[in-house]
Order: structure tokens, then C-alpha cells, then sequence
């Protein structure tokens, strides 16, 4: 009886070794089921990038947003089938994500060469990563396997997707939320260096900060009123669109962290990583080190966001259309 207990034992060790090694990301995961999948998602950002370099700033918004809710599993890309249907995309903090489209044409073309085989959900980490090289960012360690959700809830992206109007006690806990800590918060803040923002995101700032018509007092007075003169010109304005980084939103450097030194920062968000000593000295770090070792740091945060909640083995499915569940 003790050798069959033992027996049975190994056994169990062995099966449930083999369903963690079988569940686990990997490079190279589609080398076999589809030898191409990456250089055809790699050909379609390169196709459309030099027309298109915004593209870059749109994916790594998305994949940020897609990995706060339900992990990286493409939740982010399912479109409502009913009019009372709340989706992720519906949510206020991704009224404005794009690249939507993009993803589309990469399936597409990944659908006509193999068929049911690569995930929408590593189709966005696959393109952003391909997105911020083809603008001369840095690279990172892409490992596939991912599979789609079929689960898109409005409420959970309200609620886990930091807010531009965050604080510091807000960002730390949704990212620690996720497995993430302040030195990921202060490096994945670091791709506001790209990309612009609506004013509504930010006019609070300029108008009607604590609801007496006042402004910012961490926000460069200056930079406030340049704002206000020349670009957000009310509380009303929710078209307009202002660089996060400017002279640069195209340009993936280190002019972010310096700009955040300056109270230059856009968002309340960025003016919350120097109200706290551990994010602060890490802003200090990047705004005064050199751009390689920015691109190393941004890569491994990037690596490990990229494996938040991530889907694999036999959970989840791999959608036949990005916007819709089988």
C-alpha cells in the first residue's frame, strides 16, 4: 500500500509538472503550428509605421490596457453583440485606445496563412513590441502562447486601469494589483515619451482643480498657462490633442522623466511619481542616466507586464476574429 501511495504520488508530481511546463509562455511557441506567425506580424507593422508612427504610442496603450484587465488576453479588442452588452473598449479609459483596425489586418493576414492558430491576445504584444522598435525604441523578449479570453467587462476596466488624475497611492496599488512595483510604475510611465493625450484628460489641471475654478499648483505654471493659451482653451474642450512629450511624441528617449523634473508631466500621474522618494529617485535615475540603460529597464518591465495574467494551455481559445468571442 505504501509503494502504491507512492506510486500514485510521482504520478501526480509528474502530470502536474508536465500541465505547468505545457501552460507556460515560450520563445519560439509557434515555430512549428506557424514557422511565420512573427515575421508577419513584423512586416505588417513595418508596412504601416513610416505613415504611421502614432501607431506605436496606440499599441503599447492598448497592450497596457489590455493586461490591467483579466491579464494580456485580448479582452480588450471584443466588441458588444447587444446594445445592453458593456464591454472593456466601452469603458472611459479606453474611449480614446486605437490601433483597434491594426489588429484586424494582422489577423487577418496571420488567419490566411495559418489559420486558428495565433492568439489576438499575443498579436498586441507581438505588434507593440515591433511598433516601438520600428520608431527606434528599444526591443524585449516576446514569448507567445497567450490565448484570448472570452470575458470583456466595462466595470473591471473602469476600476483596474490606472487614471491619468491618479495619485500615488492609487497607481501603486492598482499596479501592485497586478504583480507590479514602484520601479515598473516609474519605467511603464516612461512610454508617455510618445503619443498624445486628449485635453479632457488632463484640463482639470488647468481649470478646476479642487472645484474652484483653480490650477494645479504641481503642474510648471508657464506650461499651465501655454496650455490654456494655445491649446486647451476650456474645461469644455474634449477634442483637442496635446503631445505628452513635446517635440518628441514620436521619439522614444528620455526627455519624459526630464520633463517630469520640470512639473512638465501632462497628467496628475506623472506629477504623482515625484510625491513619493522611491518613485522620485527613480525618475532622477532615468532623467539622468543614459538611454540604453532606460531601454534595458523599460524592456524587462515591459517583459514582465506582458506576463500578467496571461491564459495558455487549455484555457481560454484562440479567436477566429479579434472583436468577437467562437
Amino acid at each position: 500500500m505504501a509503494r502504491f501511495r507512492l506510486a500514485l504520488v510521482m504520478i501526480l508530481v509528474i502530470l502536474g509538472s508536465v500541465s505547468f511546463s505545457e501552460a507556460q509562455l515560450k520563445m519560439g511557441f509557434y515555430d512549428k503550428t506557424c514557422p511565420n506567425a512573427e515575421k508577419i506580424v513584423q512586416d505588417v507593422v513595418n508596412q504601416h509605421i513610416n505613415n504611421a508612427p502614432s501607431l506605436a504610442a496606440g499599441l503599447i496603450r492598448m497592450h497596457f490596457h489590455d493586461c490591467f484587465v483579466r491579464g494580456c488576453d485580448g479582452s480588450i479588442l471584443i466588441n458588444a453583440t447587444s446594445s445592453n452588452q458593456q464591454v472593456e473598449k466601452l469603458a472611459p479609459p479606453n474611449l480614446t485606445v486605437r490601433g483597434f483596425d491594426f489588429i484586424d489586418k494582422v489577423k487577418s493576414a496571420l488567419e490566411s496563412k495559418c489559420p486558428g492558430i495565433v492568439s489576438c491576445a499575443d498579436i498586441i504584444t507581438l505588434a507593440t513590441r515591433d511598433s516601438i522598435v520600428a520608431i527606434g525604441g528599444p526591443t524585449w523578449n516576446v514569448p507567445t502562447g497567450r490565448r484570448d479570453g472570452r470575458i470583456s467587462n466595462f466595470a473591471e476596466a473602469r476600476d483596474n486601469i490606472p487614471p491619468p488624475f491618479g495619485n500615488f497611492t492609487t497607481l501603486i496599488t492598482l499596479f501592485a494589483n497586478q504583480g507590479l512595483d514602484v520601479k515598473d510604475l516609474v519605467l511603464l510611465s516612461g512610454a508617455h515619451t510618445i503619443g498624445v493625450s486628449h485635453c479632457s484628460s488632463f484640463s482639470n489641471r488647468l481649470f478646476n482643480f479642487t472645484g474652484v475654478g483653480d490650477e494645479d499648483p504641481s503642474l510648471d505654471s508657464e506650461y499651465a498657462a501655454n496650455l490654456k493659451s494655445r491649446r486647451c482653451l476650456s474645461l469644455a474642450d474634449n477634442t483637442t490633442k496635446v503631445e505628452m512629450d513635446p517635440g518628441s511624441r514620436n521619439t522614444f528617449d528620455l526627455s519624459y522623466f526630464k520633463l517630469v523634473l520640470k512639473r512638465r508631466g501632462l497628467f496628475e500621474s506623472d506629477a504623482a511619481l515625484t510625491m513619493n522618494p522611491a518613485a522620485l529617485a527613480q525618475v532622477r535615475r532615468f532623467a539622468g542616466g543614459s538611454e540604453q540603460d532606460f531601454f534595458s529597464e523599460f524592456s524587462k518591465a515591459m517583459e514582465k507586464m506582458g506576463r500578467i495574467g496571461v491564459k495558455t494551455g487549455s484555457a481560454g481559445e484562440i479567436r477566429r476574429t479579434c472583436a468577437f468571442v467562437n
